[in-house]
């Protein structure tokens, strides 16, 4: 992990980390997105293409700013706006909505019921440990929907918070650091 800025002859390529993985706990209260992100230094000769097998192009990052769903459709996009609404402590939208995602690409009855139970429980259910803001019928149709659950049951639910994402968290994203740095490594600036 590099905590200063690379040489500038050399090309930058970024990994992202997913922010759920081993990182100690105190040293993740101490530190901002930055020390999430791995940086990693290659010689100068790499092409454009074997970066992009590292992180985003400046194409793909210009695209994040016209769009919430093309920044949710990118594998960078998604990583970075987690990292981005974790240090903004509202990191549950973004769980909640990949999780929807994921829900909807459940094909057996058995595995949708208990997925479905998992996450009303996690991110609907009162009191839960990363409740989503939902309004009391939203919840409620979740909750009837829980005992013959479809691959569309958290679908109002997931507009929600997508409506939540795309009005609070996403403009303050693109205003953030964290993409104005984004930028720069992907045009080779840093």
């Amino acid at each position: 992990m590099r905590n200063s800025a690379p040489d500038s002859s050399k090309d930058l390529l970024i990994y992202f980390s997913n922010p759920d993985t081993t990182t100690e706990q105190s040293e993740i209260k101490k530190t901002n997105w930055t020390s999430r992100m791995l940086f990693k230094t290659r010689e100068s000769r790499k092409t454009t293409q074997q970066r992009k097998l590292y992180g985003p192009t400046t194409e793909e990052v210009t695209q994040w700013a016209q769009s919430l769903d093309n920044l949710l459709s990118s594998k960078y996009g998604t990583i970075a706006l987690r990292l981005f609404m974790k240090s903004e402590h509202c990191e549950e939208n973004i769980e909640f909505w990949l999780a929807c995602e994921e829900f909807r690409k459940i094909g057996s009855r058995s595995k949708l019921r208990s997925r479905a139970k998992t996450i009303y429980k996690e991110f609907v259910k009162p009191e839960s440990p990363k409740e989503v803001n939902l309004d009391f019928n939203t919840k409620e149709s979740l909750h009837q929907s829980l005992l013959i659950p479809t691959q569309s049951s958290f679908k109002a639910a997931q507009n929600r918070v997508h409506f939540l994402m795309e009005h609070n968290s996403y403009p303050r994203f693109l205003d953030s650091e964290l993409y104005r740095q984004l930028c720069r490594i992907a045009a080779g600036e840093q």
